[in-house]
């Protein structure tokens, strides 16, 4: 991906452990590196096609200066935050927070810390069979869209569905959207999870009737499997309420394991029930 690199900018700020730190103040360094696309920006020679590094360069040096924190670690980490969030076709953000003459009695030249964050594409699944469904999931898009490191990008048509695992219940709402966020896999679980509950989400009975069903399926490209979260999702390839409206948003989308696309995978589903 291309790249543009503001190095080295030099920002007198109120940051450190020491209480002298504070109220001193001392020098800090800065470098960031913006990742995005500057085909266009190249081609047209159009400034709206790319980033204004001169603004990425206030930015960095008015949060130095008008906030305070103990470590360059949280430093480093909003700062990259405000920039996804402020310069829309930054894609990604790698941010080196350097502190000369750090106080720590020995000759050194510095210390620096390193960060890399970016924005991911996440897929969804929505389910009700509860109460008003289609309300339900209509409240778990409005709560989503709250979020300022989440945005909802495109939502499928609601559709209706049978359930699925044996249990007898009624018929569910299903539906799938594709978010973009600045949130781990860990931390978009807890807060679907957190709207879940505001839903009156009850986990009594595996499989069973629920007022809202948040599932990650995708995650980027990435492979991960722990006690708290699996993705790809486990079984959204045995699932025609999942692909189906999945297929609707993003029928090339390709699972990273079974390498097929989701147009495949609903094809070969539906072929197997018709057997």
């Amino acid at each position: 991906m291309d790249c543009i690199t503001i190095k080295n900018l030099e920002v007198f700020g109120n940051h450190g452990v020491f209480e002298e730190e504070k109220k001193l103040g001392q020098k800090f360094l800065v470098t960031a590196k913006l990742y995005l696309d500057l085909k266009f920006a190249g081609i047209d020679d159009d400034l709206s096609e790319s980033v204004h590094y001169g603004k990425v360069s206030h930015l960095i040096y008015d949060h130095m200066k008008q906030n305070t924190y103990h470590l360059i670690e949280a430093a480093a980490e909003r700062l990259a935050r405000d920039i996804l969030l402020t310069f829309a076709r930054v894609k990604r953000v790698d941010i080196e927070v350097k502190k000369p003459w750090a106080p720590i009695g020995l000759p050194l030249e510095s210390v620096s810390v390193s960060i890399s964050r970016s924005w991911h594409t996440v897929y969804i699944a929505m389910g009700s069979n509860v109460g008003d469904r289609e309300a339900h999931i209509d409240a778990a898009m409005e709560a989503l869209e709250k979020k300022e490191d989440l945005n909802v990008v495109q939502v499928s048509e609601y559709v209706e569905s049978k359930p699925y695992g044996g249990v007898d219940q009624d018929t569910f709402i299903n539906a799938a959207a594709k978010l973009r966020t600045l949130l781990t896999p860990e931390e978009l679980l807890m807060i679907l999870q957190e709207i879940e509950d505001e839903e009156d989400r009850v986990r009594t009975t595996h499989w069973g009737p629920r007022t809202l069903d948040l599932d990650i399926l995708m995650y980027d490209d990435l492979v991960l499997d722990t006690e708290q979260l699996t993705i790809p999702h486990a079984d959204m390839q045995n699932r025609d309420f999942v692909l189906a409206p999945l297929s609707e948003i993003a029928p090339c989308l390709r699972h990273p394991i079974l390498n097929k696309t989701i147009n495949n995978l609903l094809s070969e589903l539906t072929e197997k029930y018709i057997i």
